[in-house]
């Protein structure tokens, strides 16, 4: 499975701590923990004695033990001592199974297998000389892929962010221009009338949005307003969405907020992000299908779709097949 090879995001880099987390992704069941060097170990949450999970366990000198038989494994994830036999010295085989983890956008990312050509690497997301701050999780009842491709619709802001993003006076999409890139889809030309744009609006104002599919389950859009239309000149933000697909039918989202506000608390930031997104899930958890359909005849779309329709084609000629139908 392709997206086996790829990497997820599966907890915020705080959650990771020397205390067992568990975690879901692709429908296996993970345990994260942090060793005493502060590096980030994500395993199967399955301990290979007798199957009991890992993260209802403990870490005990720098060591995850097992809440059943107190079997307890080195950062390695090799069985380094069992309780029950003090003499013995367990050898290599007695293990859990390990996954690549890497520390990125304030998230912890785990690949759970390698890919056998091509490298693959985390979603590119470029927040230099901006302020940063994450906002989620939320957990979600639809597919990563329904998320993604809500993220890329302007065509909802009218409706769902009546008074925010849109207005059910200015629904007209104008046409914009959507290209194939490496690692994915990106819209450039995409412009909204939105009431309140951001955080610091003072005026109504035409948007302009750049919108980047940079993974399977990644996106980023960047948008300015109007000059003049915030309280703060000059201003310009970008919108990392990260979503970690726990089954084929939910999945847990974040959101990089990457911004060119320097004062601003953290939750004031976070609680803009987190409203719009309360109005989305409603929404989003009522489709139907919850996996996103890849046949182009299975559900019908116009001109304003031109993005996730591209979408769409791009996740099929990956072969994406979790989330999707």
């Amino acid at each position: 499975m392709l997206e086996k090879t790829l990497w997820h995001p599966v907890a915020l880099t705080e959650a990771v701590t020397n205390a067992p987390l568990a975690a879901t992704l692709l429908g296996e069941s993970l345990v994260l923990w942090r060793s005493t060097d502060g590096q980030a170990h994500a395993w199967l949450d399955r301990c290979p004695h007798r199957g009991a999970r890992l993260s209802l366990g403990r870490v005990h000198e720098n060591r995850l033990e097992c809440p059943y038989h107190g079997w307890q494994f080195d950062t390695a994830g090799v069985c380094s001592q069992v309780p029950a036999l003090p003499a013995f010295t367990p050898p290599q085989s007695h293990c859990t199974t390990a996954f690549e983890v890497q520390v990125a956008y304030g998230l912890v990312w785990v690949r759970l297998a390698r890919p056998t050509g091509e490298d693959t690497l985390l979603p590119a997301f470029d927040d230099a000389g901006l302020r940063s701050v994450n906002c989620g999780p939320y957990d979600v009842a639809t597919s990563a892929p329904r998320v993604v491709e809500n993220f890329l619709d302007m065509a909802h802001f009218s409706f769902v962010h009546e008074g925010w993003l849109g207005s059910r006076e200015h629904t007209h999409i104008e046409d914009y221009r959507v290209e194939a890139r490496p690692h994915g889809v990106r819209a450039t030309g995409c412009k909204a009338w939105q009431p309140r744009s951001n955080l610091h609006s003072v005026a109504p104002a035409q948007v302009e949005y750049v919108y980047e599919v940079t993974a399977p389950y990644a996106a980023v859009l960047g948008k300015v307003p109007e000059a003049g239309s915030t309280a703060v000149d000059g201003w310009r933000e970008s919108i990392g969405l990260f979503v970690c697909p726990l089954t084929p039918e939910s999945c847990r989202v974040w959101f990089r907020l990457a911004m060119a506000d320097f004062d601003s608390p953290d939750d004031q930031l976070r609680a803009f992000q987190h409203t719009i997104f309360l109005q989305d899930q409603p929404v989003l958890e009522s489709q139907q299908p919850r996996c996103l359909p890849l046949d182009l005849q299975a559900e019908l779309h116009t001109a304003a779709d031109r993005l996730s329709s591209a979408y769409r084609r791009h996740l099929r000629q990956l072969g994406i097949t979790f989330g999707t139908c």
